[in-house]
């Protein structure tokens, strides 16, 4: 699986070197044996964030991206929008991306981190409740728009960021949502929002790699919905 991710990574176009960041020495080992980079790095990191940090500050690189490593089907094209993203804003300081959420289900789930942008797409807040709130709750339900935004928890850095966010301690919001990406929206850290129509299938459970084993054999993409666990793999734009 590992490999798949490795391979999906490298296949963006505005990528040029992908690193496996992992405490785990067989992970590390599996890697190297299909020719991938891989960094062994401390057990004690709160985040993905902060593990991404400790291999970043070794590279002189303008974005670093961080890319989940159980996402088999990542969209490369979707890694090259982000950086894109940050390449034409140098306001920004991460970029990530999301999709609409259709299903009332997964709109109220805690397990479906939601997020709600401005009107130059920059996120607001980012959330485990249902966001943003229906006054008009049992109408908006029944339409064929959106009722919310599903965060896909891809990340894409610019440098200088990402070292600034694994420096700052945990944040009051972030602790009590259980979500990374508010210490940057606490200490004032732009992020953009990209949007896609569908979420490769993250592997969480035996079910989800039968899925995507089928998916693979057929040669499809697949998409429906976002990992939340699993080894880190840090990119940077050329």
């Amino acid at each position: 699986m590992i490999e798949h991710v490795y391979r999906r990574a490298s296949a963006a176009t505005m990528i040029d070197r992908v690193i496996v960041a992992t405490d785990d020495a067989r992970i590390a080992e599996a890697v190297r044996s299909f020719g991938g980079e891989a960094r062994i790095t401390r057990r004690d990191h709160p985040t993905g964030s902060d593990r991404l940090a400790e291999v970043a500050r070794e590279l002189d690189v303008p974005f670093v991206v961080n890319v989940q490593g159980d996402e088999p089907l990542i969209d490369p094209g979707l890694i090259d929008r982000m950086v894109a993203t940050l390449a034409g804003d140098t306001g920004l300081g991460i970029a990530t991306a999301c999709c609409p959420i259709t299903d009332p289900a997964e709109h109220a789930s805690p397990h479906v981190v939601k997020v709600v942008v401005d009107a130059r797409d920059d996120a607001l807040y980012f959330s485990r409740s249902p966001l943003p709130y229906r006054a008009d709750d049992a109408r908006a339900f029944g339409n064929a728009a959106p009722l919310g935004w599903k965060h896909i928890g891809l990340y894409a850095y610019r440098h200088t960021a990402l070292l600034a966010l694994a420096a700052t301690p945990p944040t009051p919001l972030e602790r009590a949502e259980g979500l990374e990406q508010l210490r940057a929206l606490e200490t004032g850290i732009r992020i953009g929002v990209v949007e896609t129509d569908t979420v490769p299938v993250g592997v969480d459970t035996p079910e989800d790699l039968e899925q995507v084993r089928l998916l693979v054999a057929a040669g499809g993409d697949g998409a429906t919905r976002g990992a939340t666990s699993g080894p880190r793999l840090e990119t940077r734009r050329r």
